[in-house]
């Protein structure tokens, strides 16, 4: 059974700094299993089921994991908990209304990748410091992938696919047949599709360049972005390419709105006074408007606006079940029943409560995060304000594109991964992730007492009155400040500053 203690955190000094600088701590074996499979495009027959080594790892860990979040191991249960679970429980019953006989398999493996993602990351993902070293790891499976990129870019193959559909008794992603854009083959690398590589590159861009901005050097971060974006590129999907956007403009607004404290109400009433004025002023529907800066070209655009359409038609047509597996009434010129909205599909594959209780627990998630009081971090702060960016950025893509197979499941692995942070306090803070102040050693509240500030009589120590000798002199207060410990931060007089504090202003959290 997967158990919820902690492994030994290595890197408590900054002798063991990782490569991209900070501390390293080491993942719990599950994700790093996780996030290894994710990658590994194999599948594989079981009789008639198909099978992947994630479904195969989820299915032995989702009811552990399952009883272990109930059970309250993983810490205060969320609204977003519940939801997602009865999502799950109303598409088994919708898929049984439409498709009996279908109901074990499709639903089966739809809920293990699910819930499965996203339990992993509730049990293993619970501080800083692991959210921090899953964003370096992030980083570092999408650095590794952009040689097979480049190379399926120039090729038109598939790398690593092509390798695994080599071995008897294998079979992998399947091949899209894309044509060209801006001359250049779409890279799926590992993935169903490209749109799910751009999004997997895409996930990490506001976490590097503002989640790691002290673990980080300015450079590295940089780089880390650049190297992110070229996966993005590379996959030449106007979905990914979308989140990048977003998540670039929502930073700009909060660095340039920075001293406003409620920038991101007035976002808000900016984004609704554009609706109007475009629904005012367009012959066109807003949202229309959208997809055709959104795509790639106005075919594109066009042919997203008839899914839209006839998708609503299917929803009001079936409200409370769904069509389940069932095909969906559609153009007959519309030769494949593909639908580039995640949102959307679960509208009409589950009905409008199926639809309700999926987007009422990714959105209370948010909400929960977003109006937690993190003043007391400046580090939880700064994770929150990119994490929230992340998925601000990925909500808007979700309605250009779809998420199945693996990609599905990382979604919500990642969305799982920063709820740590709706119940995070400042009793947490001192025992999980930051670096403890130096007060906390006797001789560091020594040194913190100069001429000119006494220490107080009643302050002790085991052999008496701790500060009985006379204070040392100016220089030489000086000299041992200089000795301090790496990484602590000292004052001119040998006074220690807090660790983790938040600014006098109070808006480190804003951003």
């Amino acid at each position: 059974m997967p158990s919820d203690s902690t492994i030994p955190l290595k890197g408590s000094s900054p002798a063991n700094a990782g490569v991209f600088g900070g501390e390293r701590t080491k993942l719990q074996a599950p994700v790093w299993l996780y996030l290894s499979l994710v990658i590994l495009p194999v599948e594989f027959f079981l009789g008639s089921v198909a099978l992947t080594p994630l479904r195969v790892l989820l299915l032995c860990m989702v009811i552990p994991l399952t009883a272990n979040l109930f059970s309250g191991r993983y810490g205060k249960l969320l609204a977003t908990d519940y939801f997602f679970f009865a999502h799950i429980l109303w598409a088994i019953v919708a898929v049984a209304v439409n498709n009996p006989s279908r109901v074990v398999e499709n639903t089966g493996s739809a809920a293990v990748e699910f819930l499965g993602g996203y339990l992993v990351a509730r049990a293993y993902i619970r501080t800083p410091d692991q959210f921090e070293t899953l964003v370096r790891i992030l980083l570092f499976l999408t650095v590794i992938s952009l040689p097979f990129a480049i190379a399926e870019s120039l090729s038109g193959r598939a790398v690593i696919p092509h390798l695994i559909e080599n071995i008897p008794g294998l079979s992998t992603v399947k091949q899209v047949d894309i044509p060209k854009r801006m001359g250049l083959f779409r890279v799926q690398n590992v993935f169903a599709h490209p749109i799910h590589y751009g999004l997997f590159c895409s996930a990490t861009f506001s976490l590097i360049l503002v989640g790691l901005k002290d673990r980080m050097s300015f450079f590295m971060r940089l780089l880390a972005c650049l190297a992110i974006c070229l996966g993005v590129f590379l996959s030449l999907s106007s979905g990914a390419l979308l989140a990048i956007i977003l998540q670039v403009g929502l930073i700009s607004w909060a660095f340039a709105m920075n001293r406003f404290k409620r920038k991101w109400l007035m976002l808000v009433g900016l984004f609704a006074l554009g609706y109007v004025a475009i629904d005012l002023l367009s012959n066109r529907t807003p949202s229309k408007v959208f997809m055709s800066y959104a795509t790639f070209s106005p075919q594109t655009a066009y042919y997203r606006s008839i899914i839209n359409d006839y998708g609503m038609r299917n929803v009001w047509a079936n409200p409370i079940f769904g069509l389940g597996l069932r095909s969906w009434f559609r153009p007959v010129y519309m030769k494949t029943g593909s639908v580039d909205n995640y949102w959307l599909v679960m509208a009409m594959k589950y009905g409008i409560p199926g639809f309700l209780l999926v987007v009422s627990g990714y959105f209370i998630g948010l909400f929960k995060v977003g109006w937690r009081d993190l003043s007391f971090s400046t580090r939880a702060s700064r994770l929150r304000l990119a994490w929230m960016i992340t998925f601000c950025g990925l909500s808007f893509t979700l309605t250009t594109v779809h998420v199945w197979t693996a990609i599905y499941s990382f979604v919500f692995f990642f969305f799982g991964s920063g709820l740590w942070m709706a119940n995070y306090s400042a009793a947490d803070a001192g025992d999980t992730g930051a670096p403890m102040a130096p007060e906390k050693s006797l001789r560091a509240r020594a040194l913190s007492y100069s001429r000119n500030h006494p220490a107080p009589a009643e302050v002790k120590s085991p052999s008496g009155p701790a500060y009985s000798r006379p204070p040392p002199s100016r220089p030489e207060t000086v000299r041992e400040s200089r000795n301090a410990p790496s990484g602590s931060s000292y004052s001119r007089f040998g006074g220690p500053k807090p660790a983790d504090a938040p600014s006098a202003s109070g808006k480190d959290d804003e951003g």
